[in-house]
């Protein structure tokens, strides 16, 4: 049976939906692969993701499990707390900012040849 090795990243500050247009290119792929098309990826996220994956690696070494043989089983972005600012406009009135933040979690799996 193949054993999985997981990571998360919480509270990292950037919105859900731009985190998930970098995951959504890696997603199934070996990660020697998503790697190196992390490092093409001129996204913002694509720095913390790509250092969550090494960290799942790292873990898998811990475990003594193969890192030739990882692929990313699963890579999930979920909605984190939200801080509310407020900005001042016209009239004294207040406009809503809302700062997203992104809760990332990796699934790597060793694919048995």
């Amino acid at each position: 049976m193949a054993e999985t090795i997981t990571a998360k990243l919480k509270q990292y500050r950037h919105s859900p939906r731009k985190v998930r247009l970098v995951t959504d290119l890696i997603r199934g792929k070996k990660v020697e692969r998503a790697l190196i098309e992390l490092n093409m990826i001129e996204k913002k996220a694509s720095g913390p993701i790509k250092k969550l994956i090494q960290s799942a690696v790292a873990n898998a070494r811990e475990q003594k499990i193969n890192s030739d043989n990882l692929f990313i089983k699963s890579l999930s972005v979920d909605e984190g707390a939200i801080l509310y600012r407020r900005r001042f406009r016209a009239r004294g009135r207040t406009m809503p900012i809302r700062k997203r933040t992104s809760h990332i979690s990796v699934v790597l799996e060793e694919r048995l040849k």
